[in-house]
């Protein structure tokens, strides 16, 4: 039985919740292993539409186990909040949502932070949601964070005092005001560990035992590679690992444990706040992607920045996450373009590269070395047959498929999760097994 990671090739906002949502009739668990609520993922299928920040897509699924790992930075208001939104609409988490009592916990402090750093920072901005995320991280790893399972410990209040100095040293010389009194902090980390009480888990131990059972588990990244936070392009980067390896170290599963990897990408690229992205287009074509692809933030609603597919930085990730298959998403939103060019390397100070560099500035001043494809101008949205593609469709498919050589192995034709085309065969099935799912026609 395998279990596989579910990871983004780009700057995030690949369509990762449409594709884990779409594969898990295929699997018994699915677990979150880093990020926080600064992660948005939308889900459509017929009528319905539901956007996620911190649970995983398999939450709209019944039969399915949902984990939010211990890679995980939890605000638990947010959580409490998407809970409550998923049962009006009535999706049910109860006895199969857990979260990790290993987790970090985000404080309003955090928060704070965040947003008077991105205030202060001007002109060199990280672009980052505003949501503690980044902070959160940092007291994790300065060893001065909460997790949730100390947020009902008998000394909670004396190890605020130590967060909450520090916190607030930073805040109040940038202008901010004063952070939370412990006594009254400590009381409403006490209101979160009772209402967290019914999800908690040691979730480390969850998955290893449905691993050892012989249960299939998908293990779902944020974000996306190019955001991670050593391999992405910093410092313009989320705060945490959103490769595949850092799905054993935020889920607590031993590498032996994961059996492939699906990689998703973009048939273009976007990407949201600061930072380097070589073939962004700021004129009409950048403009007709946004506004086809509905290029906004689920989490934040902010416009992304986007341009043509980048295969540099494609192959850059399919080699760091080890991808098998891919998933290319968004496939019909280039329906309407008579000439589509797709990035083969850089261009910088004279040379041509065609690996990604680790310097932001060579990254910066790149300039994209592009091939021309023929587009189709037709319609492709809502096509399940691959062979009923547009042969240009199928050739710019092939391309990608042949410069990052990894099979594409689902096609994505729409937003909503029965717009997809499933390419069967042995790519596919070496991450599914024998239970392909089958959209809905």
């Amino acid at each position: 039985m395998t279990n596989i990671v579910v990871v983004g090739m780009q700057w995030g906002d690949e369509g990762k919740g449409k594709i884990v949502d779409l594969l898990c009739p295929a699997f018994d668990v699915v677990a979150r292993y880093q990020g926080g609520h600064n992660a948005g993922h939308t889900v459509r299928f017929g009528d319905s539409h539901f956007s996620l920040r911190l649970i995983p897509s398999g939450i709209l699924h019944p039969e399915v186990q949902c984990v939010l790992g211990n890679g995980m930075v939890i605000d638990p208001a947010a959580f409490a909040e998407e809970v409550a939104k998923l049962a009006e609409a009535g999706v049910s988490a109860d006895g199969r949502l857990f979260v990790s009592e290993r987790a970090q916990v985000i404080f309003p402090e955090h928060a704070a932070l965040d947003l008077l750093r991105e205030a202060a920072a001007g002109s060199g901005k990280i672009g980052t949601t505003g949501r503690g995320i980044g902070p959160a991280y940092e007291t994790k790893v300065g060893r001065s964070g909460l997790r949730v399972c100390d947020l009902g410990a008998s000394d909670v209040e004396e190890r605020l005092r130590t967060l909450l100095v520090r916190l607030e040293s930073e805040s109040t010389a940038l202008g901010g005001a004063g952070g939370g009194h412990p006594v009254r902090v400590a009381d409403q980390c006490r209101a979160w560990a009772e209402q967290l009480a019914p999800y908690r888990a040691d979730t480390a131990e969850l998955l290893q035992d449905a691993a050892r059972a012989g249960k299939r588990i998908m293990l779902e990244g944020a974000q996306g590679s190019m955001l991670d936070v050593d391999h992405g392009t910093y410092p313009f980067v989320t705060s945490s690992s959103a490769t595949a390896g850092g799905a054993c170290i935020g889920s607590g599963l031993p590498p032996s444990a994961i059996g492939g990897v699906l990689g998703v990408l973009k048939a273009y690229t976007t990407r949201v706040g600061g930072g380097p992205l070589p073939t962004e287009d700021t004129g009409e074509a950048g403009e007709y992607l946004r506004k086809r692809g509905n290029e906004f933030g689920t989490v934040t609603g902010r416009p992304r920045r986007c341009g043509w597919l980048d295969l540099v930085a494609a192959r850059y990730s399919q080699a760091l996450n080890g991808v098998d298959a891919v998933a290319l998403t968004k496939l019909d939103v280039l329906d309407g373009f008579a000439e589509i060019p797709v990035c083969v390397g850089y261009r910088y100070r004279g040379e041509l590269l065609r690996r990604f560099p680790a310097e932001g500035r060579a990254l910066a001043e790149a300039k994209p070395e592009y091939q021309a494809l023929p587009g189709w101008r037709k319609s492709t949205v809502g096509m399940l047959d691959y062979d009923e593609l547009p042969q240009a469709a199928r050739d710019y498919v092939a391309f990608v498929e042949d410069r990052l050589e990894v099979p594409m192995a689902l096609v994505s034709t729409g937003p909503r999760r029965e717009e997809t085309i499933l390419r069967d065969g042995p790519p596919l099935r070496r991450l599914v097994g024998d239970r392909l799912p089958v959209p809905p026609r």
